[in-house]
């Protein structure tokens, strides 16, 4: 994998034997990245995941011990949704939450920073699972981030 991040492209990599570093630039300034993270009248409009997701519910309290909802429906099937924690909000620079998708899925814990270069935001996203066999399950999310974050690129040229 590449180990510098362009706008455009996420860059992926294990630093660890239990964390996934996701590394994305964005064309946008950092407090906007932020909130597009953050706040759900902007999360519904790019955090679908592949083509024919909808998002039924996005529920943030966006604060420490504040909680997290998110529900998906896939085409054709049931909905399944990811509820967590806040444990800490320094807008708009960092956020750490924890994770759960439901039974059989282990909680993990994720922190996002976002740093800001002469206009652009750099986006280092680390997971933390349990152990290596949860973070080797779960690497499949990244089908549906990379769309997500393809259309977070359009959606934040549009605002």
């Amino acid at each position: 994998m590449a180990s510098a991040a362009t706008s455009g492209k996420t860059v992926y990599t294990t630093p660890s034997d239990t964390e996934i570093l996701a590394t994305r630039v964005f064309d946008a300034p950092r407090e906007l990245v932020f909130d597009a993270h953050t706040k759900p009248e902007h999360l519904r409009k790019w955090m679908v995941g592949p083509e024919g997701f909808t998002m039924g519910a996005c529920e943030v309290d966006l604060r420490p011990g504040g909680k997290l909802r998110v529900v998906w429906q896939k085409p054709g099937d049931s909905e399944f949704e990811i509820t967590g924690v806040y444990k800490e909000v320094k807008r708009p620079g960092r956020v750490v939450y924890t994770e759960q998708w439901g039974e059989g899925w282990p909680e993990t814990t994720h922190i996002y920073e976002f740093l800001e270069n002469e206009g652009t935001t750099t986006m280092k996203w680390t997971t933390q699972f349990p152990s290596k066999e949860a973070r080797d399950k779960a690497t499949g999310a990244i089908d549906g981030m990379d769309p997500s974050y393809d259309r977070l690129d359009a959606y934040l040229a549009s605002v």
